[in-house]
């Protein structure tokens, strides 16, 4: 019963933790920039025209450079990605999504070391990461603790 109990707790704080999530301003920011694109018209026909890029340019993947169009589809894709990451309103998404992420990411940290520092956290960008990742535990070199 003490341990149903003390789940229960757990629970209740993370459903706490959660509404405050929903409340923070990188959240809310968040919301905004995803209506800003949803309502932006040419912010919708650059993600169209992308989607429609990515097919082809998947299509002509699975053969590589044998494939015909092969340098004409690559460049189409980095042309369009480009285009794409330059439009303001989705450029403001992609800045709020990050800092959504990044807080994210703090929070499952705080969390995790919390419990312990032997945890693992993904950071998400594997350049960075710290963890060893073999999960060998000894505290050798490898800077497991």
């Amino acid at each position: 019963m003490i341990g149903t109990l003390e789940n229960i707790s757990l629970l209740d704080e993370a459903d706490e933790l959660a509404a405050m999530m929903i409340q923070s301003e990188p959240y809310v920011s968040y919301l905004e920039s995803k209506r800003n694109v949803e309502r932006d018209q040419k912010a919708q026909e650059l993600v169209r025209a992308f989607l429609k890029v990515r097919d082809r340019y998947d299509e002509v993947q699975r053969f590589g450079r044998y494939h015909p169009d092969y340098k004409k589809v690559i460049k189409e894709m980095m042309q369009m990605k480009r285009e794409l990451d330059t439009h303001p309103s989705i450029a403001a998404y992609k800045q709020q999504e990050k800092q959504l992420n990044d807080l994210l990411g703090e929070l499952s940290k705080v969390l995790a070391y919390a419990v312990s520092k032997s945890i693992k956290v993904p950071t998400g960008d594997p350049f960075f990461d710290r963890s060893c990742g073999s999960g060998c535990g000894s505290g050798g070199k490898c800077g497991c603790h």
